[in-house]
């Protein structure tokens, strides 16, 4: 499975989900991460560049092109869980501090 998770330069989740700088996409296989891999998104710095819709279709491409199955946040707004609900991606919301271990923490709940 695939987790995608905004971190900060300090490998803790950045509370920001639709505009975060930066997530890790980590692949878990028996309730342990075999590869993390951190990316530079820009979402703080293109959230208003377009339309909320555009922003969301953004983030929607970027799940896709990386078969993510489950995101870990803080929180997000009602519009992007919506379209998360719709892609059939897992969400779990409160995430905070070392963000392997909030990874973990989802996937074993």
């Amino acid at each position: 499975m695939i987790v995608c998770v905004p971190v900060d330069g300090g490998g803790a989740v950045d509370p920001r989900w639709g505009r975060a700088a930066r997530v890790a996409l980590a692949s878990v296989v028996d309730d342990a991460i075999a590869s993390w891999e951190e990316l530079d998104v820009g979402w703080d710095a293109l959230h208003d560049a377009e339309s909320e819709p555009g922003h969301h279709a953004r983030v929607a491409r970027f799940l896709r092109d990386h078969h993510v199955d489950v995101v870990v946040a803080d929180h997000m707004g009602g519009g992007m869980r919506q379209m998360l609900d719709t892609m059939h991606v897992s969400v779990h919301l409160g995430a905070a501090g070392d963000a392997r271990g909030a990874v973990l923490d989802a996937v074993r709940s």
